[in-house]
């Protein structure tokens, strides 16, 4: 390993806490690290990608220990589309988190002093309560690392479904979406299949 390398990648960091919009915190040499797709209790390779004077980005290359606050995303998109941060992580878990950081929100950055709290009510579904969504058209959609290089990628570049993460010019193509109820997905997927067939442009 080069010294550039060393300097850029932490090994086996243990991941301390939940931060705001799914990401995670973990500290080295004083130096707060945030990573996505990791959860409390993971100890993890970490590679360096964007770096600022008191905090820097992270993503994992290697987990060699699993939180007990993890479970099995259902969707396959997770870890591309975005739109579903958490769904690696328990929704008690995710309950206890959410509500460790309105406190921490109101007391550390708001200096506020909360003589009580009310807990988090948790929902009877966690999935398919939604009652809108919105999906865009792209004529070059996101790839994922799985399709690039294949035949997919030369068969049908279209795309129906949500922007990738920080990218308004790239949309997932998502074939199923466990955020609302059928006859959600089957509408979506007759649309795409309608513009194939009848050479409407995907267009954004």
């Amino acid at each position: 390993m080069s010294k550039k390398d060393k300097q850029f990648r932490f090994e086996k960091v243990t991941i301390g806490e939940m931060a705001a919009e799914g990401k995670c915190v973990a500290r080295v040499n004083d130096k707060v690290i945030f990573t996505e797709f990791l959860a409390p209790g993971d100890v993890a390779d970490l590679r360096i990608y964007k770096t600022k004077k008191r905090f820097a980005f992270a993503k994992a290359e290697h987990i060699y220990e699993f939180s007990s606050s993890r479970t099995t995303p259902v969707c396959e998109h997770f870890g591309t589309c975005g739109g579903c941060k958490w769904q690696h992580i328990t929704y008690e878990n995710q309950a206890l988190y959410k509500e460790k950081q309105v406190k921490d929100n109101l007391e550390r950055i708001g200096k506020i002093n909360v003589e009580e709290y009310l807990p988090i009510i948790q929902a009877k579904s966690i999935y398919n309560y939604r009652n809108k969504l919105e999906f865009s058209f792209s004529d070059k959609r996101w790839l994922t690392n799985e399709e690039i290089g294949t035949e997919d990628t030369l068969n049908d570049i279209n795309g129906l479904g949500f922007h990738v993460p920080e990218r308004f010019d790239k949309v997932l193509d998502i074939k199923k979406c466990h955020l609302q109820q059928d006859p959600s997905n089957a509408l979506r997927l007759e649309v795409r299949k309608f513009a194939v067939e009848h050479k409407i442009p995907f267009t954004i």
